[in-house]
Parts: structure tokens; C-alpha cells; sequence
């Protein structure tokens, strides 16, 4: 399964999902992560970044949620803490579970 990171310098949080997203990688050899930079509006637009960190698999932003607007920003994710920076390793493994 191929994972791809975006992400933008500007926005500390990408970080914790890649460290998260290795893990996976690590227990399950069937997933390759790749991180793609964004560092432009027109890029942002093109690969449809709803905020770093955006996790895509097969380019289908798998925590998009309705009428989340593509942009520069940090995201935030509904964890069962309450809203974080990244989506958390058991919210990551239920979802790459179920694709």
C-alpha cells in the first residue's frame, strides 16, 4: 500500500505523523511511505492538501472531511483526546486496516 505524507515546513505537526506512519511501515511490510513537500498555493491545489499533514493513499486524502478547503495551513485531527495535529497510531491503523 502506498502512503503519501504532505506536508508543509511551516507546520511543526507533519513530524508526528511521519514518526507515526514509519511504525506502521515497520509492523506491516506491505506499506511504503512517501513525504511530498507543498510549498506553494498552485501545489496545494494540485494534490488537493487540506492542510499539513495530509495523509493520501492511492491520492485519496483518507481524513478528508466535507467541505474542507484545500490551503497552506496546519490541520487538525478529531482524536479520541480531543483535536490534535495528527491523526493517532491506533486512528491510523484502524483506517489503513480497513483500505
Amino acid at each position: 500500500m502506498d502512503i503519501t505524507l504532505l506536508y508543509f515546513e511551516g507546520c511543526p505537526n507533519w513530524k508526528t505523523a511521519a514518526e507515526r506512519l514509519t511504525l506502521l511501515a515497520a509492523e506491516r511490510p506491505d506499506i511504503t511511505v512517501t513525504h511530498r513537500l507543498v510549498e506553494t498555493p498552485e501545489q496545494a491545489e494540485r494534490a488537493g492538501f487540506l492542510g499539513s499533514p495530509s495523509i493520501q493513499v492511492a491520492g485519496v486524502d483518507v481524513f478528508a472531511e466535507p467541505g474542507a478547503r484545500v490551503g497552506l495551513a496546519c490541520r487538525r485531527y478529531a482524536t479520541p483526546n480531543g483535536y490534535e495535529g495528527a491523526p493517532t497510531l491506533e486512528q491510523l491503523r484502524r483506517l489503513l486496516s480497513d483500505a
